[in-house]
């Protein structure tokens, strides 16, 4: 957990996975020295490796199992109880691999972020890597978004884009991508909090 004082900005980041981008906000936040509180990690599978990230720098985790409710109504109630926990000021989707309910998302309106590897309103779902490729595309990219009732619909809060190459394959792209994700992700996470983006107003 990261609290540098009485005012730090509270995070709440979401996972299913790797965490690799949850790393990336970790230690952006301590070598930046921010004044930013990731109050907890929260995921949907207890097998989630950026759980164990999460404990190396003392932040608190939560597992909420998709797999112990009968809906996914049910299963959004209780991560958006377990969320208000800590009353964020912003919950961030950092590989969170859930389709969120309209209630769940009206509920986080203006607070609610995503990272999408592609130049959305390209490329929305999965597979965009192949996808850009098999499109013949020459560029590609990375797109934070806000989370809106439309997947991967939301208003553009930042883009970086790369070049497409010959020698591109769906993992190159996948590899490069990443890179651009661990700058973009946590630096947009910075201006949130520091009130240089107000998501309300986009």
């Amino acid at each position: 957990m990261f609290n540098m004082g009485t005012q730090a900005f509270p995070v709440v980041v979401l996972i299913s996975g790797n965490g690799s981008n949850l790393q990336a906000i970790i230690d952006y936040i301590k070598d930046k020295q921010l004044n930013i509180n990731i109050c907890a990690v929260i995921s949907n599978k207890d097998t989630a490796y950026g759980l164990e990230r999460a404990k190396q720098a003392h932040i608190p985790t939560q597992v909420i199992r998709h797999t112990d409710y009968c809906d996914r109504d049910h299963f959004d109630a209780a991560l958006q109880a377990s969320i208000e926990q800590y009353q964020p000021k912003l919950v961030v989707l950092a590989g969170f691999m859930r389709i969120l309910t309209d209630k769940f998302v009206r509920h986080f309106q203006s607070r609610l972020i995503n990272i999408h590897p592609s130049l959305l309103p390209k490329y929305r779902g999965l597979d965009t890597h192949q996808r850009v490729l098999d499109a013949k595309e020459t560029e590609h990219g990375v797109s934070i978004h806000l989370v809106t009732l439309e997947l991967d619909s939301g208003p553009i809060i930042a883009q970086k884009k790369i070049a497409v190459t010959s020698r591109d394959t769906a993992k190159t792209l996948e590899q490069r991508i990443h890179i651009e994700e661990y700058q973009l992700y946590p630096a947009v996470i910075e201006q949130i909090a520091k009130g240089a983006i107000d998501l309300t107003k986009l």
